[in-house]
């Protein structure tokens, strides 16, 4: 019998719920796994917003460093959490069915983001997500938001610390606290992070065993459209801290053909914001990041992201 595969996560609440996840498909298609926590540099230091935070991969290093010293077989990451450019090493495995990857805003009068009242406090963790805000509420206070998505809510709904926020819906949803969202924000409005609601599962590029385990989990819509999304970011060259934005519509559901790639890229003063769009071939999904990041490098946003 073979021994069970090892699932490297953080020890987030969100975390955990995804490895879980993962966990049960696997015993679905016959392949028992365990769970190994691990603690990240994101997580030790939760008292400083991102942007003060040198280098990349907060929440995924140590992971991926036990993934390379062979104590774990699997990592499990949010996937707009993981840098495009992998460890030596190391690949991304397929993807799973993609949450939703709006974001949402939690607010104690549960206004929308339009009728929030001029000065309102609002958190969130994110460059990108604080970006657009800034470009389309100039007149909200915005404050940096650290935690995690209990805490966040809880600051807003429960201690009163802020009037509203911003999180990822999947993250929400996964967690049972859908009922908490105010307004889920149209996608061309606040567009999402590369990537988000869906999950990273990384492993050895030489690890055959567990490649095979993981292939029923994929689907190949979703896949379409993070691998889209990545592109873009990976050809503009910024992480996933940066403020740029991306949503491949028409691509988690049903078939794969009309997917097309929005692409974004906002001052983080939020006085410009540059958009651009591509049709997403689904035998070369890749190649609507890279055109939508051209399209974005020819509208000068190469001078957002040196920042």
């Amino acid at each position: 019998m073979s021994a069970a595969l090892r699932i490297g996560s953080r020890g987030s609440k969100l975390a955990l719920w995804q490895a879980e996840w993962v966990k049960a498909a696997l015993a679905r298609h016959g392949t028992a796994a365990e769970i190994v926590v691990i603690k990240t540099r994101g997580d030790a230091e939760i008292d400083r917003p991102f942007q003060q935070m040198e280098g990349k991969g907060f929440f995924t290093k140590e992971i991926e460093d036990a993934l390379l010293a062979e104590r774990i077989d699997l990592a499990v990451h949010s996937l707009k959490d993981l840098p495009t450019k992998l460890p030596d090493g190391l690949t991304l495995g397929p993807v799973p069915e993609r949450a939703d990857t709006r974001d949402a805003l939690i607010a104690r009068a549960g206004e929308t983001l339009a009728a929030l009242p001029a000065g309102t406090k609002l958190g969130t963790s994110s460059l990108r997500r604080m970006a657009q805000v800034r470009h389309l509420r100039p007149d909200l206070e915005l404050v940096p938001l650290r935690g995690n998505v209990p805490t966040r809510v809880a600051k807003v709904l429960e201690r009163g610390e802020l009037d509203a926020a911003v999180l990822a819906c999947a993250g929400l949803g996964r967690l049972g606290l859908d009922g908490k969202i105010a307004a889920r924000l149209d996608p061309l409005e606040v567009m999402p992070a590369p990537g988000q609601g869906a999950l990273g599962l990384e492993l050895r590029s030489d690890d055959a065993r567990t490649a095979a385990a993981l292939a029923p989990l994929g689907h190949l819509p979703s896949a379409a459209g993070v691998t889209a999304e990545r592109a873009l970011l990976a050809t503009l060259g910024g992480g996933c801290q940066a403020p740029v934005a991306a949503y491949a519509a028409g691509t988690g559901e049903g078939g794969m053909g009309n997917g097309r790639l929005y692409g974004r890229v906002t001052a983080p003063d939020g006085t410009m914001q540059l958009t651009a769009s591509a049709e997403i071939d689904p035998a070369d999904p890749a190649a609507a990041g890279r055109t939508v990041a051209r399209l974005l490098q020819e509208q000068g946003a190469g001078k957002f992201l040196a920042r």
